[in-house]
């Protein structure tokens, strides 16, 4: 049986020190009110048992609590005051410096919070542990200084979630949606150094990975490109070519026909975009910002973006380019085709490509054989788009998220015109939904109450997040605020202006929709009764949103939370709050925003069609997906699941396996298992290989994929999906 160190390592239980601490505070009273030595082990074995009929490792300040109330249950009160008071000592001396230990055990890479904190680091490499040092004191300061004393406790008591505390110190956000079109045609500066606009196509993508780069050492969550913006070059590419073929014609003393210099440009210009996607997918792979991992970027594919039609079938080459260099993956430390994490591909359903007989149903058929093999493309679908994304003018867009599944709201900009790219998430604070259900006892009256309560403390934890970056300098990263990222504004100039109106989006996450209604009233989402006040809900978060933003003038916006660490976090506090309840905190995870439980027999398009509704009432980002055996020998229910997609719902996605065994070679599914001591590990079926740095596994965890393993919650609920074709 394990337990959790205050520094976040995990250790064996001991229950030799819970004997040792009780006898010390036994032997300070007189002796007529001491336990005997058969009190004290009795004491121990109690606590042991409960500890070990939990699904998770408890903290040592939980088993304390425990062996508190285990002594007053012997009626050794004096025994038991002084146990706090030693612990209350104890406490005081850790509050004098609160990071050392914590930093001590990343160093030593014995911290297991933030070994399985982000399934995309590394924790052992120098990097990484620079970066969770970093963010270690930031957490300190946030907590002990920049945050109210109630939020901070909310979130420690995992009744919210205040979002990357680790980055709160600085004046950093979240999500971009990177302006690339303006930054390659009208110039930018990386490192005080001016970069032109690129005269090819291999140049434009090249910038573009460094901008990726730039913008990603600098906020901390997920941005988006589009594919449409590297288009133009091709053309600038096209025209360079042909120069340099007519060119060597002439030094060659032959004169080909225009149908044969046509071919040779073609040939040569295909070359050039298969040399400039490959920077991309290689240049994202391999970089490293300066939070320790790979860009999080998410590629942006929609034909209809293009603004003629030698632009479109110029962006259909490039993306036919995109999905077949996805399709092969990238080699691993053995040389074996694998798949990696980033960058992250959407794929927009459309009138033209959706279909068989439609000009671009071919690109339809490569990405879904590039998702059958490689988790992606995901999809989104203009239709369904073009009907929830509607400006004040009445008028539907489609445009990408922001990283895994955070969208803008439509905007007008002062011209009366659409602007999507250039624009920003200020922050995400998430309310378990489930604790208000529980703490009403599921009493839908009571609910209502905690809700408006819980409503509130997220209120004022969302309002620090937005003051936080209120008076920030365009200085604080000119990337992003002077060269063209997001804004062009003046060195010295606040980004204040574009905090308000809707420019920017502050998001209010929410976690354990199905959990919650099965507490209320003991119905699924599945079921018309639990459908309905599931829906209910929603209603009323983006109630309480859309009122914050009458008065206040910013944009507030219902968020479906990716929780990665979080469910874990949360599912422990639950459990400890309120014990473990059947079908709601029965688990080590909570269910991610508004999902069916992966445990839920279900069919895909069931799923998808119950899911749509709830994803409508989610408009700062939400995403479906579906879970498949593999499929590789059947893309033709890939493509009827996308083509389900297209006609029902936004944003979804097809989840299968890619992993692979570095001992022996095995290339399947790698499978989910426990050890001797309860624990869930990764385990080779072939060879039994439990050496997570000899296998390489690929699972999508909430909207993107994950190649660094996750905690024991995420592990578990990865382990209990359940197929949906």
């Amino acid at each position: 049986m394990n337990i959790i160190k205050r520094s976040g390592a995990q250790a064996l239980y001991d229950g030799e020190k819970i004997v040792r601490a009780i006898s010390k505070a036994n032997e300070t009273v007189p002796e007529e009110e001491r336990l005997t030595d058969n009190d004290i082990r009795a004491i121990e074995q109690n606590v042991r048992d409960y500890a070990s009929s939990l699904p998770h490792a408890l903290g040592v300040e939980d088993i304390q609590d425990m062996v508190e109330k285990q002594i007053m249950k012997h009626g050794a009160f004096n025994v038991a005051r002084n146990y706090i008071k030693y612990r209350y000592i104890r406490s005081l001396a850790r509050k004098a410096n609160t990071t050392d230990e914590r930093i001590l055990s990343l160093i030593d890479c014995q911290n297991e919070e933030a070994k399985q904190e982000n399934a995309n680091k590394n924790p052992t490499v120098n990097s990484v542990q620079r970066d969770y040092m970093a963010g270690e004191v930031s957490r300190d300061i946030t907590d002990r200084i920049l945050l109210p004393h109630d939020i901070v406790e909310a979130h420690k008591e995992g009744i919210i979630h205040f979002h990357d505390t680790d980055y709160y110190a600085q004046r950093m956000h979240n999500c971009d949606l990177v302006n690339l079109e303006d930054m390659l045609q009208n110039g930018t500066v990386i490192s005080e150094t001016k970069i032109e606009k690129p005269h090819s196509f291999s140049t434009a993508c090249n910038i573009a990975t460094q901008i990726i780069a730039q913008v990603a050492s600098n906020q901390y969550g997920g941005q988006s490109i589009s594919l449409t913006h590297l288009a133009p070059f091709v053309q600038v590419s096209r025209e360079k070519i042909r120069r340099d073929v007519l060119e060597e014609n002439e030094i060659l003393g032959v004169k080909p026909t225009e149908e044969q210099i046509s071919r040779i440009v073609e040939m040569r210009l295909r070359d050039e975009i298969a040399r400039g996607v490959q920077t991309i997918q290689y240049q994202v792979v391999t970089l490293m910002t300066t939070n320790g991992q790979a860009p999080f970027v998410t590629v942006f594919m929609y034909l209809n973006e293009a603004k003629d039609e030698q632009e479109k079938k110029d962006l259909a080459l490039i993306i036919e380019q995109t999905l077949l260099q996805r399709y092969q993956g990238v080699k691993n430390e053995d040389g074996v085709w694998v798949t990696p994490a980033f960058p992250k591909l959407i794929y927009v359903l459309e009138e033209d490509n959706v279909r068989e007989g439609t000009p671009y149903f071919y690109l339809t058929k490569l990405a879904a054989k590039c998702t059958a093999k490689r988790m992606v493309p995901d999809y989104i679908s203009e239709k369904i788009m073009l009907q929830n994304k509607i400006d004040k003018n009445g008028e539907g867009h489609c445009y990408t998220c922001m990283g895994c599944r955070s969208f803008l709201t439509p905007f007008i900009d002062e011209n009366g015109k659409p602007k999507y790219y250039g624009r920003f998430n200020q922050g995400v604070v998430t309310v378990n939904l489930v604790d208000i259900a529980l703490t009403a006892k599921g009493n839908i009256d009571e609910f209502w109450k905690v809700f408006d309560e819980r409503m509130e403390l997220c209120h004022r934890a969302l309002q620090c997040r937005h003051e936080r970056l209120t008076g920030t300098l365009s200085d604080a990263a000119p990337i992003l605020w002077q060269h063209g990222a997001l804004l062009r504004l003046k060195k010295g100039e606040t980004i204040d202006k574009y905090l308000h109106g809707g420019y920017s989006t502050l998001s209010l996450g929410y976690a354990g929709l199905w959990e919650t209604v099965m507490a209320l009233n003991g119905k699924k989402l599945t079921e018309k009764e639990g459908e309905e006040l599931g829906l209910e809900i929603m209603r009323k978060l983006n109630e309480y949103t859309a009122k914050w933003k009458k008065a206040e003038n910013i944009d507030y916006s219902l968020y479906g939370t990716p929780l990665e660490s979080t469910t874990y976090k949360f599912a422990k506090a639950l459990q400890k709050r309120f014990g473990v309840i059947p079908g709601i905190t029965d688990k080590n995870y909570i269910t991610n925003s508004y999902h069916i439980h992966v445990t839920e027999p279900i069919d895909a398009f069931e799923k998808l069609r119950i899911e749509s509704k709830f994803q409508a009432l989610s408009p700062g980002g939400a995403i479906s997906y579906v879970e498949v055996p593999n499929m590789q020998n059947n893309l033709d229910a890939v493509i009827a699941v996308m083509q389900f997609i297209y006609d029902n719902i936004m944003y979804a996605e097809l989840n299968t396996k890619s992993d692979y065994c570095q001992v022996c070679g095995y290339d399947g599914e790698i499978q989910i298992v426990e050890d001797e001591n309860g624990k869930l590990v990764w385990e080779c079926p072939k060879c039994k290989n439990r050496d997570q740095n000899k296998m390489n596994v690929a699972r999508r965890t909430c909207g993107y994929i994950g190649t660094q393993f996750w905690n024991q919650g995420r592990t578990q609920e990865i382990r209990e999906r359940v197929l949906h074709l």
